[in-house]
């Protein structure tokens, strides 16, 4: 096979594992794309025939490749409008409970937005190691640094995360039921029922990036998002229709304007209360969920 077929087939039967480690390191499932891309371009006329392990070959190209667009686009966040949050990445169906039943916080919102505050190669580093199991050796020669600094990365990354992670539960039972019952509060306007569905401390917080109405202030407690929900519902959402959708591998709401997705909710749940609602709304974010 020529070397070209070759990379092709190569990234065919590997693509969505490295599109999902491009996005846990990025964030940005558009950015995931383009670099997966740009992985075929920098393979396709090299002779992979020799590579013993294709998948792990792939995956260190595709993450030395996202690594250096992380830190391109770190400069570029620091500029952002507002609060920013990772690119949504919706489908249509929930997963049959039967097949699946805990959630896979790796690749929530809440806390992708947590990894956004680390450096590129503290979350590197820990994406690589603790969510697709790569060996500080293999992370090494993505990162540039000795295994045992690749280890101390990683560990300074994993503290800041367990202190800044949203409390939640990996029950998609109970995840589901509690964002069916915020949907329900909201399309009815009911203050009372919202606030029951609410963790007392919950987070409200939603990405604009400056090109769309969103509140720039995150919002904290049950009885404030609550009003604010009510209140957005009677103005400026009253026009919109909420759907269920998955959204980043739990269930999450899409709202629809004349046809048209406009928002995506992500939510975090924890012992049956809902603790964090990310509420994407700049348009640049939206093209895939549309």
């Amino acid at each position: 096979m020529a070397s070209g077929d070759l990379s092709t087939a190569l990234l065919a039967e590997h693509r969505r594992h490295v599109v999902d480690v491009a996005y846990r390191i990025l964030g940005d499932r558009s950015a995931a794309e383009d670099v997966v891309q740009d992985a075929w371009l920098q393979l396709h006329d090299r002779d992979l025939s020799d590579v013993r392990n294709p998948r792990g070959y792939l995956t260190t190209v595709v993450s030395r490749l996202a690594l250096d667009e992380l830190r391109s686009a770190r400069m570029r966040r620091e500029r952002y409008v507002g609060p920013w949050l990772p690119e949504p990445v919706v489908t249509e169906h929930a997963p049959d409970p039967a097949d699946r039943v805990t959630l896979d916080e790796s690749v929530s919102l809440a806390l992708l937005a947590v990894l956004e505050r680390l450096s590129p190669a503290e979350r590197t580093s820990l994406v690589l190691h603790d969510v697709f199991g790569m060996s500080f050796d293999e992370i090494a020669t993505v990162v540039g640094r000795t295994h045992a600094a690749c280890r101390q990365l990683a560990a300074r990354a994993r503290r800041h995360v367990r202190a800044a992670a949203p409390r939640y539960t990996a029950d998609r039972a109970g995840h589901d039921q509690a964002v069916r019952a915020f949907a329900a509060a909201m399309e009815n306007g009911d203050l009372e029922r919202l606030v029951a569905v609410l963790d007392q401390d919950v987070v409200w917080r939603a990405d604009g990036g400056g090109k769309a109405l969103a509140n720039r202030r995150v919002l904290v407690g049950a009885q404030i998002v609550a009003k604010f929900v009510v209140g957005l519902k009677r103005t400026r959402y009253r026009d919109r229709r909420l759907e269920p959708a998955v959204v980043n591998g739990g269930l999450g709401l899409v709202s629809r304007k004349d046809g048209h997705v406009v928002a995506v909710y992500g939510f975090t749940v924890a012992g049956g209360r809902i603790t964090e609602i990310d509420i994407v709304t700049n348009p640049d974010k939206l093209g895939r969920a549309r």
